[in-house]
């Protein structure tokens, strides 16, 4: 038998030596076939998929998590989790549940285990499963072993919160009262003889008689319980899957060996990471890892970092700042190979900003995996609303596409393929059938996707020990730290909290950090309320390091040799002298790169320029794209203006981008001369990233690297930003980064990348920066910031998981007040971003004969292509219209108008979409263009072109 301790006894003593009535209480009822399992068999399958689970899948970091205040450390560890695994559906041993399938009631009303009707039971519902589960867990570890109230919890809570949520305390009370609910009047001495009976034979099947005695004073820490619960729901459903785990009568006469023989190997889940600890030097192993060019040497942070990691005592949270392209995320990847050598990590989650930048890491990630992972299966995953219309992701979801049901014994071949220059195992890396879903996705080894999914850690939802189970078990790397707000960091410096409890090692990756958010971040995984600095604030490059419970080290960095001086100047926020500027600027050629703060700058400006430069000179990029448009944009710009050696199609004619904030990060473009909105420091530097990025020939006028700062009236006192930007970025803010920015406007050359970090501590410190005519104004926009800064504090607790708890502290109402299963919701999203609400639509376009098509112009021959309305479409059909979603712009996310819009949409349903077999169009919304690609909506005229993306504009 496969990796399991006393697995026969589990298996096969639960039901050879238990009496009549208590073979006769049933767990599991398929009303189609009315095939049915036992409880003691479900017992039985529950606890040895927990074993294997425990031997063959969860990391060794969730092991000692697990262990930390067990006596025997981690076998005791394992032998309670394959127990908590056995018992936790002991709840089902009583008349709340047993009466809900009349036929499986009779059986055990012969029996002796006499039940109401279950219509006569109108408040079983006060006493589900798990909580009655928990409530006989403690009764029985009290009469058998003399456990404390106190004691018992912590452990029983487990089966409490198997179903997803804990009990609170009003829900135990609620039961208490309701004995009737657990054993039925009458007969209840039977009721509970057969209770314990069951419990007496889990504990001596688990090997827990002799533990059990023993533990009447441990204290089970919360994170264990949390990740002992996720791992119990796991094991239950592995174990609840039926064509895994057949009911009987088909199974009946099945031995428990050759049963979970098939289910395991049908199931074939990957196992986790297991990296041996690199050896190379830093050089090497960055060379290595990450293909770089013959001669190539690691850049001075690369060495560091890998140098750091190494050093640590245990590994912990490293944060490395350094300019753009110095190669911060190739330093992650290879620290997290280090850390998790080191702590026993499985796998690796890494988080950015928004979708467009995951997608942009997942290759990235695939190509370091197929260097780094060695061989055997391995589970992967995209995370994101959208990631199945990534062609990475779906070429893995095809290699991984297999039914979860029992196999052959002997299993199948591999196929092979090339990729690359290599041979690789089309089952190297998979997205892996059973972990899809938004429940088990997470559970993957290696994922890529938006930092949301590191913020649902922070946010009272159902299930959430199972995020935390698949958080706690890798290495996680955070980039662009930099990107996320007030709102967003609280709930990430309460993750990081959780992080540090459970000693999952941490890589934050940032341009550059205010000194005060960095020694935030490392007291929130530290634990502790402040760190000591080994170099002063506004040492750059800078990796900072910390061990959960310990002090934070931070480390000056030698730079590359890379180094650049650039000039800024003030251009008045005037679209004629915007024109103006740029036709003398780009008179002997050139590409000037213009990033506006809202989309309507946006295209307000590339209408003026294209009168100048014609339609062919003018390029916009921006969010209101639909996501097949987003990505051909993308792609085209890459192509024209990223590196040298990919950009074959740079315009020779002079040209002009206009974009708003996504050519911010994730695109590797390359401009003569930047124009730029005002916007917080720290964007505008990375903004400064685009300009002059890589060694190219560039025109005479245009060799010095310019950047001119528009978008603000520069003549009031102080200076007045567009409402726009205020309304995106805040007055505080904007103002803090006029007056820092202010002597390099003023003639000083800004020095890259030494005037970096002196520039964002200074915009985001306490001092006094700029004019002494601007103080008073400032005091007023600082006020009003602390009381917004406050008020968004206050919203991201609303629903906000309690800080770690205490030794011993029971889960009981962790997740009270909770926002359900919203967390994979458009609403979840909203809860762990400060924002309104974004409505998303499917858009496609009504021909005037009535018929349905995909837009026109799509490229790849998708578009134009008739859809049908009174069936589903095919799935190519259906995924074409899937990958035309579109976030509508801010306008139709403010009450009433959003309801007005949801309205409107769902009065254009086409129930044939609807049905569950459409996955990528059931529940969608539809917003439906004319021939013209015009319509209204919620009182917007709405037109949309492949060129200048959603244009909204009031009706009249």
């Amino acid at each position: 038998m496969i990796g399991m301790l006393d697995e026969e006894p589990l298996l096969q003593r639960l039901g050879r030596e238990l009496s009549v009535a208590a073979r006769t209480v049933w767990a599991k009822h398929d009303r189609a076939s009315d095939g049915w399992l036992p409880l003691w068999r479900h017992m039985a399958d529950s606890g040895t998929v927990a074993g294997l689970l425990w031997d063959q899948w969860l990391p060794s970091q969730v092991h000692r998590t697990v262990a930390e205040n067990l006596p025997g450390g981690v076998e005791e560890a394992r032998r309670l989790a394959i127990w908590l695994a056995t018992v936790h559906d002991i709840g089902k041993a009583s008349p709340a549940f047993a009466c809900q399938v009349d036929g499986l009631a009779e059986k055990m009303r012969a029996a002796g285990l006499d039940m109401p009707d279950v219509k006569r039971l109108s408040d079983r519902k006060l006493a589900p499963h798990g909580l009655a589960g928990q409530v006989l867990l403690q009764e029985w570890l009290t009469e058998r072993y003399g456990w404390a109230g106190s004691t018992t919890i912590q452990v029983a809570i487990i089966a409490g919160g198997h179903h997803g949520v804990p009990p609170t305390f009003d829900d135990i009370r609620n039961l208490n009262v309701r004995p009737y609910l657990l054993r039925t009047p009458g007969c209840a001495p039977l009721w509970k003889a057969v209770q314990f009976e069951l419990l007496d034979r889990c504990a001596e099947a688990c090997g827990m008689p002799d533990l059990l005695s023993s533990w009447q004073k441990v204290k089970l820490i919360q994170p264990a319980q949390v990740l002992l619960t996720g791992l119990v729901i796991v094991a239950d459903w592995i174990a609840s899957n039926a064509d895994l785990f057949p009911y009987f009568p088909q199974s009946e006469r099945q031995s428990g060996s050759e049963r979970v023989e098939a289910a395991w190997r049908g199931l074939d889940l990957p196992q986790p990471w297991r990296p041996h600890q690199p050896v190379e030097e830093p050089d090497a192993l960055i060379v290595s890892r990450f293909d770089l060019p013959l001669g190539a040497r690691a850049r001075p942070v690369q060495v560091r970092a890998v140098e750091l990691a190494r050093s640590m005592t245990v590994p912990g949270l490293m944060i490395i700042e350094a300019p753009m392209g110095e190669g911060k995320t190739e330093a992650a990847l290879a620290v997290a190979e280090i850390f998790a050598a080191r702590s026993g990590a499985g796998g690796c989650f890494v988080a950015l900003p928004t979708m467009a930048t995951g997608n942009a890491m997942f290759p990235r990630m695939l190509a370091w995996l197929h260097r780094t992972v060695g061989q055997g299966r391995r589970s992967v995953l995209l995370a994101h609303s959208k990631a199945a219309l990534n062609e990475d992701f779906a070429e893995l979801v095809r290699a991984g596409r297999r039914a979860v049901r029992e196999v052959n014994v002997d299993g199948g071949g591999e196929e092979w393929s090339r990729r690359g220059d290599h041979m690789v195992s089309s089952a190297e890396l998979v997205a892996h059938q059973w972990l899809r879903g938004r429940k088990k996705g997470m559970l993957s080894s290696f994922v890529v996707g938006t930092v949301d999914q590191l913020l649902f850690m922070g946010l009272k939802s159902r299930h959430l020990a199972l995020r935390h189970l698949a958080l706690a078990g890798k290495v996680v790397v955070i980039d662009e730290a930099h990107a996320y707000d007030s709102y967003m960091n609280s709930y990430l410096d309460r993750v990081l909290s959780w992080l540090g409890a459970y000693s999952v090692p941490v890589v934050v990756l940032s341009a550059t950090l205010p000194a005060d958010r960095r020694r935030v971040l490392t007291a929130a995984y530290a634990g502790a309320t402040s760190g000591s600095e080994s170099e002063p604030a506004q040492a750059y490059p800078v990796v900072t390091t910390v061990e959960p419970g310990g002090l934070a080290r931070s480390v000056k960095v030698s730079g590359s040799a890379r180094t650049s001086e650039v000039r800024l100047e003030r251009l008045e926020d005037d679209l004629s002298q915007l024109r103006d500027r740029l036709a003398a600027e780009l008179a002997e050629g050139g590409c000037a790169l213009v990033v506006r703060n809202t989309v309507d700058r946006v295209l307000e400006t590339a209408a003026v320029l294209r009168e100048l430069f014609g339609a062919d000179g003018v390029t916009v990029a921006h969010a209101r794209f639909v996501d097949a448009d987003r990505a051909e944009k993308d792609a085209n710009l890459l192509a024209r203006f990223g590196p040298p050696e990919k950009s074959a199609g740079r315009p020779t004619r002079p040209h002009v981008v206009v974009a708003s904030q996504v050519a911010e990060q994730s695109l590797d473009i390359d401009f003569d001369l930047l124009v730029t909105d005002l916007c917080p420091v720290d964007l505008l530097l990375q903004r400064l990233g685009r300009l002059h990025r890589h060694v190219r020939e560039r025109p005479p006028r245009l060799r010095m690297p310019r950047c001119l700062v528009t978008g603000v009236d520069w003549e009031t006192v102080p200076v007045r930003p567009a409402s726009g930007s205020c309304r995106i970025y805040r007055l505080h803010a904007l103002l803090r980064s006029a007056a820092v920015l202010e002597p390099y406007l003023s003639g000083q050359t800004l020095k890259l990348p030494e005037d970096i970090s002196p520039l964002v501590q200074g915009a985001y410190g306490s001092e006094p920066v700029g004019p002494e005519a601007w103080q008073e104004a400032m005091e007023r926009a600082l006020e009003d910031e602390e009381l917004h800064q406050a008020a968004q504090r206050d919203k991201a607790g609303a629903f906000q998981l309690a800080e770690v708890g205490r030794e011993g502290r029971a889960l009981v109402g962790w997740l009270e007040a909770g926002v359900g299963d919203a967390e994979d919701t458009r609403r979840g999203r909203a809860q762990v971003r400060d924002g309104m609400e974004a409505l998303e639509v499917l858009v496609v376009q009504r021909r005037p004969d009535g018929t349905l098509a995909t837009l026109p112009g799509l490229s790849k021959g998708r578009g134009g292509r008739v859809l049908p309305t009174d069936s589903q479409p095919e799935p190519k059909l259906a995924r074409i219209v899937a990958s035309c979603g579109l976030r509508l712009p801010f306008h139709f996310s403010v009450p009433p108008t959003i309801d007005r819009a949801i309205g409107e949409l769902e009065a254009a349903c086409i129930p044939a979409w609807q049905s569950p077999d459409s996955p990528w169009l059931a529940g969608e919304l539809i917003l439906m263009l004319d021939e013209n690609c015009r319509t209204s909506l919620a009182g917007y005229d709405l037109h949309y072109t492949p060129s200048q993306g959603l244009e909204v504009a009031r009706a009249e």
